[in-house]
């Protein structure tokens, strides 16, 4: 059931999250989630329908004009920054739909198993792996993976998370480690691609090509259905950043819908203050 002490919202159980994603999948509809990084962005994101609302500390730089990349980086405790959103900013504004938790799990100070006790305890329905080291490679990668703070630990947090009676929807970059979540029983798993492109901070360079995000996307979520084959698919990334590419690799992948967060909060904010302010630079003055 919803929150037994209000009636409605959060903490979700695992099944009633599932429950309700397979209900949107069963009408036809995308399974959309939104990264928020403020309350506001939530409150009107929630109104606008999304199915999930994803806690990440990537949110906190985008509201401060900077790129998500900085949530990769020693610009703060990613952890503590993500919770703090939730606890002061979007639990309190958000109504009926389920709120994620980002959760950096390869962080060496934490005891995971109390940590996603206290997500769990904040209202937090579920878990994400952001920050997440599935989107770093070659050589720091492997330092990475040598000095204890490997991927696996990821992989660990969700098997951790399931135990614990809390939906994880999660990031991969290649279809090992989406057949690693889904063997730690991942309810949903997100094809990342890349960084999302454009905006005034999203990348221009750093770019993939329609046909690799196609192919990455279907190897991507191929693999995790062999594992489980009712596993929720999801995209995000790359050349996705409008509905309309949202549209087409819906319709070139078997994917079940689309994560959004640069897409969604930080492209709506730029695009909107920026139209509306011109409108109002156009209003005439009266003499």
């Amino acid at each position: 059931m919803p929150n037994p002490w209000t009636g409605i919202g959060n903490p979700y159980t695992k099944q009633e999250v599932v429950d309700r994603l397979k209900a949107t999948r069963a009408k036809g509809e995308p399974i959309i989630a939104a990264g928020a990084g403020t309350g506001i962005s939530a409150k009107f994101i929630e109104k606008g329908g999304a199915d999930l609302i994803i806690i990440y500390n990537s949110g906190r730089f985008r509201m401060m004009g900077h790129g998500s990349t900085c949530g990769l980086m020693a610009y703060g405790d990613a952890n503590a920054i993500a919770m703090e959103i939730g606890e002061y900013e979007v639990l309190p504004v958000v109504k009926e739909i389920p709120v994620v938790c980002g959760v950096h799990a390869t962080d060496p100070r934490r005891r995971m198993w109390h940590w996603l006790g206290r997500v769990k305890e904040m209202g937090f329905s579920g878990v994400n792996n952001f920050p997440t080291h599935t989107i770093v490679d070659g050589h720091f990668r492997g330092v990475l993976e040598e000095t204890g703070m490997s991927v696996e630990k990821e992989f660990e947090m969700v098997g951790l998370a399931t135990r614990m009676d809390m939906f994880s929807i999660v990031y991969v970059a290649t279809p090992e480690e989406a057949i690693k979540m889904a063997k730690n029983g991942a309810d949903a798993i997100i094809a990342h691609v890349g960084t999302t492109v454009g905006g005034s901070i999203g990348v221009t360079n750093a770019v993939v090509s329609w046909d690799h995000t196609v192919k990455v996307t279907q190897d991507i979520i191929d693999a995790a259905k062999s594992v489980n084959p009712n596993v929720f698919t999801l995209t995000h990334g790359g050349p996705i950043n409008t509905p309309k590419d949202v549209e087409f690799i819906l319709s070139k992948t078997s994917a079940d819908g689309f994560v959004g967060a640069s897409s969604l909060e930080r492209m709506g904010v730029e695009d909107s203050l920026t139209s509306l302010t011109r409108e109002f630079k156009r209003v005439p003055i009266g003499r």
